[in-house]
């Protein structure tokens, strides 16, 4: 699940690219590089979750998105919005993987 929403964030960031260039006058050589680089990091964060230090990039890339209201504003709103779901996947994963720790030890 949280690779779900680092993907779909990775898009919402691309897409605010040009929102910053054209909407909010950004520089553009700023707005590629932010942009770019939340979104690469959003998708090689989303291939790396097996790895528990994965999930801490997780919440950092979340920090970033929030961040990103600086160079627009809109981006305070969507970047809470993607960290409450990032939140919720986590923690649900979490919930899972304890239940199904707790099936196996169970059938064992």
């Amino acid at each position: 699940m949280c690779a779900a929403m680092l993907t779909l964030e990775a898009i919402i960031l691309a897409l605010a690219i040009p929102v910053m260039i054209s909407v909010e006058g950004v520089d553009k050589s700023l707005a590629i590089a932010v942009g770019s680089s939340l979104a690469v990091l959003c998708i090689l964060t989303a291939a790396m979750l097996r790895k528990p230090w994965a999930y801490f990039l997780g919440h950092a890339i979340q920090l970033g998105a929030i961040a990103m209201g600086f160079l627009v504003p809109i981006m305070f709103f969507i970047g809470a919005m993607f960290a409450a779901l990032w939140l919720g996947a986590f923690i649900l994963g979490r919930r899972i993987e304890a239940d199904k720790a707790a099936w196996a030890a169970e059938s064992e």
